[in-house]
């Protein structure tokens, strides 16, 4: 539902939308829906969004903006990311909320996954 000057949509940039699309259908079970050669989007997610074909990608390293998942087993969500095609850029850590890791997609982008339960 769309809410009034509430978060709606986020776009990523994509340098391999066959393989990004593949990723996240294997890891997260998302689905999508393609306009064209060049764009897809994705829904149901907690928050809709799309990837367009770019060269770049985010990362915080270059001030990118970190989005993250919640999962309740961490271990087996990092498993899932690294057998399909996911770079650990940092292995499971300890925070003041729990725990948790960042990845690479296969474009490039930066995500992070955390979990509250005990690892």
């Amino acid at each position: 539902m769309n809410k009034h000057e509430k978060l709606n949509y986020v776009e990523f940039q994509a340098k391999d939308l066959v393989a990004t699309k593949a990723f996240f259908s294997a890891v997260f079970e998302w689905n999508f829906v393609d306009y064209g050669p060049d764009y897809t989007s994705f829904s149901d997610q907690g928050l809709d969004g799309g990837f367009f074909k770019a060269d770049a990608c985010s990362l915080t390293s270059n001030c990118g903006a970190l989005l993250i998942f919640y999962s309740s087993d961490i271990k087996a969500t990092f498993e899932k990311v690294t057998s399909n095609g996911g770079i650990i850029v940092r292995p499971i850590f300890d925070f003041p909320g729990g725990h948790r890791f960042h990845f690479t997609e296969p474009s490039g982008n930066e995500f992070a996954v955390w979990t509250d339960k005990n690892v």
